[in-house]
């Protein structure tokens, strides 16, 4: 969320609470607390620019400071500080959930009594005991509903690990295969050689030539499977097969049911020849796209496939018009995991992946892959 809008969610309900404090407040009460509340509403605002470590110290200090300072110097009556209470308890939420452990472990604690002891500013009647007792549940419920979120952010961190391990895994057994390929080429090759090197010697150069040529790739391979480590069991095997591949995934799009899905290849795509495992990618990102359309947005026209050539980089696009009413988009920018394998995988070869909604309100998923090696 942005701070704009933050912002237009925030200060409706802080201005209703800080009215209250306003018309609450004795004549001849305390004015700090509708002073307070506002600085309470800006520490919490302030999360994403000043650490919350920092901000919670400062919070539960100031807050402890004015409930004393108030308790022995100033009048007792009237409002204690209704919105500065509501914002030190999404304070505390938000310590729960992001602050570091140890500073969580020794801070929110001192937060939650903080706000509990802030009725005790109108002295001591039954109504501070009552409303103290009541900020002491929020507190608790605040410190709940916190922890809750960090749990379920760290189940998330460790489901987006698991598929980028994954996808680094598939990719290497990938690279495996294809390296197996090449060193089998070169091994029938250097024995094709030692036999007609009596009887042919004028044949060898060309197969000296696609020697160094395999071993090439080869290297190339083996370094990428160094820095890499993880494609879709069933991707095409050999580069040759891209296109077919793709004019099958798009046609069983249309078969399943969903609404016809179209391919477009540039004729500047189709003179790239790509790496093995940039080839296995493309086909994994044309795949999961499809797929997606298919779940969340089955019946979306305008279903497209589009492979272009940018500068020597392959881009491949897929998009889809906007779903009817109920469809929901495909996930993974905030949700699922299916792009966020589609992310890690094709940045691993190099290159660049972005998803989100299209400007007709449909999807856009697009990938650009490093430049090809040769053209055919």
């Amino acid at each position: 969320m942005n701070r704009r809008r933050m912002l237009l969610l925030t200060l409706p309900p802080a201005l209703l609470l800080w009215l209250g404090d306003l018309v609450s407040n004795e004549p001849d009460g305390s004015w700090l607390p509708l002073v307070s509340g506002p600085l309470a509403l800006g520490a919490l605002l302030a999360c994403r620019r000043v650490a919350v470590e920092t901000l919670t110290a400062g919070a539960a200090l100031a807050s402890g400071a004015l409930t004393l300072g108030m308790l022995w110097l100033a009048p007792a009556g009237g409002s204690w500080g209704l919105l500065e209470s509501a914002a030190l308890l999404a304070l505390l939420t938000v310590a729960a959930r992001t602050a570091r452990v140890p500073a969580a472990y020794a801070l929110c604690p001192r937060l939650a009594v903080a706000i509990a002891a802030g009725p005790v500013r109108m002295g001591f009647p039954s109504d501070a005991q009552t409303f103290a007792f009541l900020l002491t549940v929020a507190a608790g419920g605040a410190l709940a509903l916190g922890c809750y979120l960090r749990s379920l952010d760290r189940r998330r961190a460790d489901a987006v690990t698991a598929v980028q391990e994954a996808e680094r895994l598939a990719l290497a057994r990938d690279l495996h295969d294809f390296v197996a390929h090449h060193v089998t080429g070169i091994v029938v090759q250097a024995q094709a050689a030692r036999t007609i090197r009596e009887t042919a010697p004028e044949q060898l150069e060309p197969l000296l030539a696609g020697i160094e040529r395999a071993g090439t790739e080869t290297l190339a391979s083996m370094r990428r499977l160094v820095h890499v480590l993880r494609a879709a069991p069933d991707a095409p095997t050999r580069p040759a097969d891209l296109l077919t591949e793709l004019a099958a995934l798009v046609a069983a799009h249309g078969d399943s049911g969903a609404a016809a899905a179209t391919l477009d290849v540039s004729a500047d795509a189709r003179d790239l020849a790509l790496a093995p495992e940039v080839e296995t990618s493309v086909h994994r990102v044309v795949q999961e796209s499809l797929t997606n359309v298919r779940r969340h947005a089955p019946e979306a026209d305008g279903v497209r496939v589009r492979l272009t050539a940018d500068g020597g980089r392959l881009c491949v696009e897929v998009t889809n018009g906007p779903a009817p009413a109920g469809d929901r988009p495909p996930p993974g920018g905030s949700g699922g995991l299916g792009l966020v394998g589609l992310r890690e995988r094709v940045e691993a070869v190099g290159g660049g992946f972005t998803a989100g909604p299209a400007p007709d309100g449909g999807w856009r998923v697009r990938a650009a892959f490093p430049p090809a090696h040769l053209p055919h």
